[in-house]
């Protein structure tokens, strides 16, 4: 044995007998060596396991940190106990709801894992269509923030700001594209390690191919196709979705927004491996591991809602505030205070420890800490996104779809001093005039270029009651929302109103 060899073996016995495995229970410990043991029979034996490539999805919050550390622990068992091991690729996708605190937490977990500086570890950072070796301080793309912009903005007018819709559906369908891209990655991953259970894994796949039949796509021709064949159907549900935003006519957005569906060159498909049945997902059993050994922190905007991993829930709760106050005459309070509603359903429905659910609901306890969340997530709407809160009260009302159905109420409600403007709107908006004047002020407002309120103008706003759109049908399938109570602005009196959100 080398010294470089012996070192090597004295630091992986450190990390996971002196560290690791301290915190990890008897059946996990079992798990390790039973994953351990299927990795070897799966490269084809010990002697092909340095050549074995395993990945995992990181998104930086907690649950897929808990992932990141068994994978490493199973990495470890294998280096000490057969003299090799698989190499390990951990990918992390970013978008513009992705604060700073989610790389530090990222950093923290590398770090203690003492993944930074091992060979046998790829930290892939993946923005879109560019792959870099992770760093902390990484910058965003500017074309990456601006698609997401506009992405929120369009879905947005679209959905009146309902959460899921105006977030997370563009998102949904660039995490496709990510897996796309971070699997096939030069020459490729084997395997793909998920927290998800098999039952989860079966159910998505089904909503999706189930989606793509609905949208005409071939969906047998997809299942024989395997992986690449769910990336595949996604690429058509996001095709038909995308047009459906902007337009036929807006093929450079369409490509933009295309899902990879990996290297048609390389035969050979990533397996996927799931732990869900090896461990425990409740945080409260991991707890010591992920804070006290990570460094995992539930930062102020890191943590959001159900989010560890994505500060865009803050935003959503702020778009129920302003919806509330500005479109239905009531308080912004009232607005937030329903959103939290579906929070707390959303919290417990996924099994989140008492402490974290009190942390996220305790920011909004008060009429002050309201008052506090406002300019919090005013703050955070500009300086990631670029969107005053003008602009997201446009949002919310919609004024704009169905050939400014809402323009009139809109203009003498948010901005009466343009209230002899509206004829003209209408005529910019249909394309009968050139812009000047009224037109500069509607991209200002608005945050969209007038080619895309012309798009809103001649689209509808989603019916969320029909399948006409892409937009009804993806929301219809997805379980992230639940009935609020709420107050029938026609009649004042309470009513329940079906909202999404996380």
């Amino acid at each position: 044995m080398s010294l470089q060899t012996d070192r090597t073996a004295r630091d992986d016995d450190r990390i996971l007998h002196d560290r690791l495995t301290g915190f990890l229970t008897e059946v996990e410990l079992q798990g390790m060596e039973g994953v351990g043991a299927k990795l070897v029979d799966a490269a084809g034996g010990v002697d092909r396991l340095a050549e074995y490539k395993v990945m995992v999805a990181y998104g930086g919050g907690k649950d897929s940190t808990y992932v990141v550390a068994f994978v490493r622990a199973v990495q470890l068992h294998l280096a000490l106990t057969r003299g090799t091991t698989f190499t390990m690729r951990v990918a992390n996708m970013r978008h513009a709801g992705v604060p700073l605190a989610v790389m530090e937490n990222i950093h923290r977990v590398y770090a203690a894992l003492e993944l930074l500086d091992d060979d046998r570890a790829e930290l892939l950072t993946i923005d879109h269509t560019q792959v870099r070796p992770f760093r902390v301080d990484l910058p965003l793309p500017e074309r990456l923030i601006e698609i997401n912009r506009v992405d929120v903005l369009m879905n947005g007018h679209r959905s009146a700001g309902d959460g899921r819709p105006t977030f997370c559906n563009s998102c949904n369908l660039a995490v496709a594209d990510f897996y796309g891209r971070a699997a096939w990655w030069q020459g490729g991953v084997d395997t793909v390690m998920t927290g998800d259970s098999r039952r989860e894994q079966l159910l998505y796949s089904a909503w999706i191919l189930r989606l793509a039949k609905d949208s005409g796509i071939d969906v047998e021709q997809c299942r024989r196709m395997g992986f690449r064949g769910l990336l595949t159907a996604l690429r058509g549900i996001g095709d038909q979705y995308f047009r459906e935003l902007f337009g036929d006519d807006e093929e450079a957005y369409l490509l933009e927004r295309e899902v990879s569906t990996g290297d048609r060159d390389r035969d050979r498909q990533p397996d996927f491996i799931s732990i869900y049945d090896l461990v425990s997902y409740r945080v409260d059993d991991h707890w010591d591991l992920i804070v006290d050994f990570l460094g995992f922190r539930f930062d102020d905007l890191a943590f959001s809602f159900t989010e560890s991993d994505c500060a865009n829930p803050t935003l959503m709760a702020h778009l129920r505030g302003l919806r509330a106050q500005y479109v239905e005459d009531r308080t912004y309070e009232a607005g937030v205070r329903e959103y939290l509603e579906l929070a707390e359903t959303m919290m417990r429905k996924k099994e989140m420890p008492d402490r974290l659910i009190q942390l996220a609901l305790s920011r909004y306890d008060s009429p002050a800490k309201i008052v506090e969340r406002r300019a919090v997530s005013a703050d955070y709407a500009e300086n990631v996104f670029g969107l005053r809160e003008e602009s997201l009260v446009a949002m919310v009302f919609s004024p704009f779809t169905g050939e400014g159905e809402r323009l009139a109420r809109f203009v003498e409600r948010c901005h009466p001093k343009h209230g002899d403007d509206v004829a003209a709107l209408h005529r910019v908006l249909r394309g009968e005039e050139d812009g000047d004047g009224v037109g500069s002020w509607l991209e200002s407002m608005s945050g969209l270029t007038l080619a895309q309120l012309r798009t809103l103008y001649r689209s509808s706003l989603v019916d969320f009651g029909s399948n006409a759109t892409m937009m009804a049908r993806v929301r219809a399938g997805d379980p992230h929302k639940a009935q609020v109570r709420t107050v029938d602005v026609r009649t004042g009196g309470p009513a329940l109103e079906l909202i999404s959100g996380r």
